[in-house]
């Protein structure tokens, strides 16, 4: 799987030069068109299901299974924090099983400009180096500072982070918009990496998502989320640098206009996981104690 990147052609305006008329009288003013709601990323805990994709890839892995648990609470008031769990089992004839436990927690500033990180990570049960640290904006940079590790080190901005990018994929999938192309740094990893990112933005779409099997993605297929609109996302991530390169992976997956995700499959070229949401559990009240109070925080 290679995904290029083709630079944007922005369209000129034709301007046809005739012989001069008299304005047309005055009319009434069109009705301006009313603002678009205010994008709000629900508070929810979603549980998906992990199997290996058929096809594609040099099948290195013969066969995969797993489950990732997201647990997402929060406002753009006070901001927001994810704790996300994923076991993963891939089986090789040359290799054998290999199991791996990741727990991840992370807390992100209302205004997007301070983010704390910590991932613990056992692999075979054998735990690796926690990776501890915080980031954040410092004018058209970011600092990252790891606990126990080097010196902070700052890189290059505008850096996006995790629920701020959702946004953006969203404000850029309702403006229809085919592409977005942003760095984030999300703390993954050994903490030190800031990624590229693009993203391809298919149709808008509503009505229940269709399902390959009777039961994926069920959870979207009832409820308010059946006529929520939502969009194809085909989000790749890049080392930085410059030039055409190949993505470290790719993943896909339906946006939903709340910010919740079905359909998902990561990718990682020589193999393809997908992941089949089973449990979703939304907070509709939460947010509305405050802004009952008055103090002006969104759900």
């Amino acid at each position: 799987m290679r995904l290029r990147l083709f630079p944007l052609l922005t369209a000129g305006l034709l301007v046809c030069a005739g012989p001069a008329r008299a304005a047309p009288p005055a009319g009434p003013e069109p009705e301006a068109k009313p603002p678009a709601p205010e994008i709000v990323l629900a508070n929810h805990r979603a549980v998906y299901d992990l199997s290996l994709a058929e096809g594609g890839g040099t099948r290195s892995v013969e066969s995969a299974r797993g489950r990732i648990v997201i647990d997402f609470r929060g406002d753009a008031c006070r901001g927001y924090t994810m704790q996300t769990r994923q076991v993963t089992e891939l089986s090789s004839g040359e290799t054998g099983a290999r199991l791996s436990d990741m727990r991840s927690t992370t807390f992100e500033g209302g205004q997007g400009r301070e983010f704390r990180f910590k991932t613990t990570t056992l692999t075979n049960n054998k735990p690796a180096a926690p990776v501890d640290g915080t980031a954040s904006e410092q004018g058209d940079g970011l600092t990252v500072k790891l606990k126990g590790g080097p010196k902070p080190f700052t890189v290059e901005g505008p850096v996006l982070f995790p629920s701020e990018h959702m946004r953006r994929l969203i404000e850029a999938a309702r403006a229809g918009q085919s592409t977005l192309a942003v760095k984030v740094f999300d703390g993954s990893d050994d903490g030190r990496k800031v990624y590229d990112t693009f993203a391809v933005i298919g149709h808008a779409a509503t009505g229940p998502a269709p399902a390959s099997g009777s039961t994926r993605d069920k959870p979207l297929r009832d409820g308010s989320l059946a006529t929520m609109p939502r969009w194809p996302v085909r989000l790749s991530y890049y080392t930085e640098g410059a030039g055409e390169r190949t993505p470290i992976y790719t993943l896909g997956f339906d946006l939903y206009e709340n910010g919740v995700s079905g359909a998902l499959k990561l990718d990682y070229g020589d193999f393809a996981i997908l992941g089949d949401m089973t449990a979703l559990d939304i907070d509709a009240k939460a947010g509305r104690a405050d802004r009952e109070a008055g103090k002006g925080c969104t759900p």
